[in-house]
């Protein structure tokens, strides 16, 4: 036995299990030829950002080139300190409320489904021990029983040197090149450590790797003698990284670019490790206009970072996920104009034409495109989502709308499902706003008119309507009606006379429609003014068309 077998049994005397043994634990997936496994593989120790609601799709995406591509969750748990209460149901949930459901993973609380599991590195400590105490083995890795005050010394010394390099590497790595023998009395002695890679990576070589977003990049090799694991035996990010993605069977890691400068680390510890390495892509964060510039959206400063906000204010999730895809493909808009109602799974996503800058994020822009994905919906599925949103938001809205079902779902239905249906509504918080006036609770009359139209001319209009109206009359005769109105009172029903003629009038039938529609509805502009009547019914039209003309005399 050479001496680095005995220090590895010296160090993890209760490790049977060897790398060989989680080969065939682990066995190769069996998919076919191309089929992409990815991840998202986030820490309990914050709510969802968007950027990893975002990260998290894009993983999944990739994954649906092939029908059995493979997306999971694996919980990254091994900062303890850090770790709050409830993090991991909160990003469950959060990757759950937008669709964004791995096929395989952590799956609730104590809960995983799939045959790599577990999906939580705090519960997978005897793996990464396995393979570090092969590393020690093999004299790929040692102990190293430096101090923090002595690693301080260190970095105090290279300082003074002034070399162009800093950290625990070649000459200043103290413990690297300590004999067994001085190793095993210090063991023996109780002294803690922590476990280092002997990195084979020298000063002047650089290493090349193509991103799948980036392209082909080129950064020096790694030198550093990177810790392992931790005194307590608990694996850092970069190695547990490494140990799970080959062992979950991994082919391509999708993260942000933060990570960038880890690469060259990561593949020497693929390599050091003898696994195959995975593909990278790192996408960029999502930025934010901020006094002329531009910045990273903050979780700190920006509301709009956690996920929760698009729930809290009522974003379906199909919108988010919508605006999430315009700025992951810059071809993604004009599929959508082609394909206006097809599932966003049909869209071909492809990694290599996201962005190799930042996305910028635009409130505007999700706004109308949420807009437009409510438009589409049916009025069932408005008044049913909008009524799953008011129950944990809005009582009074839930309340409204679940006294009369049928009465709330005939709101939704006016201008939908037209060739040009309305896009009033960005979001189910707007709902309210939008219902008002179907509402005595909620109404509240406001009769101000246009520039243009005097009191007494609104009086005027609307004592001679509330003579002619009918709750009763067709589309065709409520507005043959309202046309001729206009003659008598000054206003021409042709709309293309009174611009040849703007003199000859005091307005045209547009006008004498919207003192209408304010004295019943307080808004210049609504859907279907029909319909609206038709579903208030003529009792409540007429004590609104009165109220007006009180209001205007």
């Amino acid at each position: 036995m050479t001496d680095n077998e005995k220090l590895a049994e010296l160090l993890f005397p209760n490790i049977t299990k060897t790398p060989e043994d989680y080969e065939k634990i682990y066995p190769e997936r069996g998919l076919s030829e191309g089929a992409r496994v990815s991840r998202f593989a986030p820490s309990p120790t914050g709510f969802l950002h968007l950027g990893g609601l975002f990260a998290a799709m894009i993983s999944k995406l990739t994954t649906r080139a092939t029908d059995d591509g493979v997306f999971f969750l694996r919980i990254e748990d091994t900062d303890k300190k850090r770790e709050i209460e409830d993090g991991v149901s909160a990003i469950i949930k959060g990757l759950a409320d937008f669709g964004v459901t791995p096929d395989e993973g952590v799956m609730g609380f104590e809960e995983e489904s799939g045959k790599y599991g577990p999906y939580q590195q705090s519960k997978r400590k005897d793996v990464y021990q396995s393979i570090a105490k092969s590393l020690v083995a093999q004299g790929m890795a040692y102990p190293c029983f430096c101090s923090e005050e002595e690693l301080n010394e260190i970095r105090a010394e290279q300082e003074k040197a002034g070399t162009d390099i800093q950290g625990y590497f070649g000459e200043w790595a103290r413990c690297r090149n300590l004999t067994f023998e001085q190793q095993k009395e210090k063991i023996e002695l109780g002294c803690p450590y922590t476990l280092r890679l002997r990195s084979p990576g020298q000063a002047d070589h650089r290493i090349k790797f193509d991103d799948m977003i980036k392209g082909k990049i080129e950064m020096p090799e790694n030198i550093q003698d990177v810790v392992l694991l931790k005194t307590d035996g608990i694996p850092t990010y970069h190695f547990a990284h490494a140990v799970d993605d080959h062992f979950m069977r991994t082919t391509h890691v999708v993260r942000g670019d933060e990570w960038i400068s880890s690469v060259p680390l990561h593949i020497q510890l693929f390599k050091a490790c003898g696994f195959k390495v995975p593909k990278y892509a790192h996408i960029s964060p999502i930025m934010k206009e901020d006094n002329g510039g531009k910045r990273k959206l903050s979780k700190r400063k920006d509301p709009e970072a956690s996920v929760s906000f698009y729930s809290e204010s009522g974003y379906p999730k199909e919108s988010v996920i919508e605006y999430l895809l315009t700025i992951a493909n810059s071809n993604f808009e004009d599929w959508r104009k082609a394909n206006k109602t097809a599932p966003q799974s049909a869209f071909p996503f492809n990694l290599k034409k996201m962005s190799a800058s930042g996305a910028l994020f635009d409130l505007n822009k999700l706004n109308d495109v949420s807009k437009n994905v409510i438009s589409l919906m049916s009025a069932d599925e408005v008044y049913d989502k909008a009524s799953a949103w008011a129950k944990d938001n809005d009582p009074e809205l839930y309340t409204l709308l679940g006294g009369n079902a049928e009465f709330a779902k005939g709101i939704f239905s006016i201008d939908r499902g037209t060739a040009k249906p309305r896009k009033d509504i960005a979001k189910w918080e707007e709902v309210k706003g939008y219902v008002s006036y179907f509402y005595d609770e909620l109404y509240t009359p406001d009769y101000t008119l246009p520039e243009n139209i005097s009191k007494e001319d609104a009086a005027a209009i609307l004592e001679k309507y509330i003579d002619i109206f009918d709750a009763s009359d067709d589309k065709d005769t409520w507005f043959a009606k309202i046309k001729d109105l206009c003659e008598p009172l000054g206003y021409t029903p042709n709309v293309k006379e009174y611009k040849k003629n703007p003199d000859s009038f005091k307005g045209h039938v547009g006008d004498v429609s919207t003192v209408i529609r304010i004295a019943i509805t307080s808004r210049r502009n609504t859907p279907d003014l029909h319909s609206i009547i038709a579903l208030l019914g003529g009792e409540k039209v007429k004590s609104r068309l009165e109220d007006a003309i009180k209001n205007y005399k």
